[in-house]
């Protein structure tokens, strides 16, 4: 897919109403609601999570992180939390993309693929017809407990960038994005979003003064 210059903002690991309100009047196009995780931060309730999401307008995304790998049961957990996008953050081994789709009509899938070598590009490759994004992110899933999202850590771009001009489907980039770095991760990716969580935040909340920071980065 074509390189972005301006790519949209998802504000992940929100953590209340009014976090999500004050993302999105910073200008964010879409939150993540992470529900429960082997390891990382930003987990809240279910209950939470639907609240979250009934309050936000529809034009914005609410993606529910989920480290589901059975395909009924992140169908379960979609309608209990009601959100309009599902992050796959770990790979599907039992059922299928096609059985998510037909149980969750209009709801949006998008795959989590944690670059950590060559190896990512071909998974990248062969699961991304099969889903409405991709969000590379900078996990690993062959830890005794799986990293699968907010490490903060930076992966390869030159990887991310190969998968983004290869595969035909929107990619988000997230992993340890500051208003520091936020040019550069667009440059040598030019993804069609950005995914930020640690690097907006101060001890575990959504700081204001760093996400108007990030917003000018962007825009400059």
């Amino acid at each position: 897919m074509e390189a972005s210059s301006t790519p949209r903002i998802k504000i992940c690991c929100i953590s209340s109403v009014e976090e999500a309100h004050a993302a999105i009047m910073a200008g964010a196009s879409a939150l993540g609601l992470v529900s429960s995780m082997p390891s990382g931060p930003g987990v809240i309730s279910e209950p939470l999570i639907a609240e979250i999401a009934a309050s936000v307008p529809p034009p914005i995304g609410t993606f529910l992180l989920t480290c589901g790998q059975d395909a009924r049961d992140i169908i379960a957990q979609q309608r209990r939390c009601r959100t309009n996008t599902v992050q796959l953050c770990d790979r599907l081994t039992t059922g299928s993309y096609a059985e998510l789709r037909d149980a969750m009509p209009g709801v949006s899938l998008v795959q989590v693929i944690h670059v950590t070598g060559e190896e990512s590009l071909a998974e990248a490759l062969s699961v991304a017809p099969h889903v409405d994004a991709l969000l590379l992110d900078s996990g690993n899933q062959s830890l005794a407990v799986k990293e699968l999202g907010g490490t903060g850590r930076v992966h390869d771009w030159a990887i991310s960038r190969r998968i983004r001009e290869q595969v035909r489907v929107p990619v988000f980039l997230a992993g340890g994005l500051r208003p520091e770095n936020v040019g550069e991760a667009i440059r040598q990716v030019g993804p069609f979003g950005l995914d930020l969580c640690s690097g907006v935040r101060t001890e575990g909340r959504l700081d204001t003064a760093k996400l108007a920071r990030f917003f000018t980065q962007l825009r400059a």
